[in-house]
């Protein structure tokens, strides 16, 4: 476990996201993932199949955070070109990796598939990449450097994150509470905004909801900084109790 702050990015990829053909469910399982392990995730975007637009992404994420994790474009069609931006921007060649090429041709003699050219292209990754396990459908995943590249299969990505967790260092993990305020944020906005000021460690967010009685809100405190989380929940605890209608 380290005490230095661990920082991540999610890189989604594909234009069938973009297009709304294809609901994401990978970037909440990653955040959930990541939190669990003490590591911040900081950012998301999501780029097209167009290798110009992935490789800028992932410069410019990798320079930025500890951990960039990307899903999508690492199959056996003519759009998957996730493994050939990630060569262009790490500035190294791809081409079919030998363990990834036993691999599939393992599998594919135990499902009684033809290793063609289409399904073998799922062995090509960057040179001086490390697979990524994926006991789900065999074909790898792989990291280089600080960007692990994953399927975009929530199945399959979650499996692979399994694969790769040893790899992660692990930080301090983010500690919360939650108060309910019944009422409108408007009305707590003020004092709530005093009270983050008295706790630059706890990072305070309000989450509006419409209850039975009206309009409500969660405040949720998040901290690694135990004490002033206890400090900081009890004030706002006081503050929604105060401000709360009665009866």
């Amino acid at each position: 476990m380290t005490d230095h702050p661990l920082t991540a990015a999610v890189l989604l990829i594909g234009d069938e996201i973009l297009s709304g053909r294809t609901k994401d469910k990978n970037l909440g399982f990653i955040a959930d993932y990541l939190t669990a392990l003490g590591i911040d995730l900081r950012e998301a975007r999501l780029v097209p199949d167009v290798q110009e637009e992935i490789v800028t992404a992932v410069n410019a994420l990798r320079a930025r955070y500890t951990y960039v994790f990307t899903t999508g474009g690492i199959g056996p069609t003519h759009d998957d070109i996730t493994a050939d931006a990630m060569g262009a921007a790490f500035g190294v060649p791809v081409d079919h990796d030998p363990e990834a090429v036993e691999i599939l041709l393992k599998w594919f003699r135990e499902i009684g598939r033809e290793p063609n050219e289409a399904r073998m292209r799922m062995a090509r990754v960057p040179k001086g990449a490390v697979l990524i396990d994926n006991p789900v459908s065999k074909a790898p995943g792989f990291q280089i450097g600080n960007v692990f590249v994953m399927a975009g299969v929530p199945k399959i990505m979650n499996a692979m994150m399994d694969s790769l967790a040893p790899r992660l260092s692990r930080g301090v993990v983010m500690q919360s509470r939650t108060v309910e305020f019944n009422a409108g944020e408007g009305d707590i906005a003020k004092p709530l905004g005093e009270i983050q000021a008295q706790y630059p460690m706890v990072v305070i967010g309000s989450y509006p909801f419409q209850s039975a009685k009206g309009f409500a809100a969660n405040i949720v405190l998040r901290s690694r900084d135990e004490a002033a989380l206890e400090e900081a929940f009890t004030a706002v605890t006081a503050l929604a109790e105060r401000l709360a209608p009665k009866g």
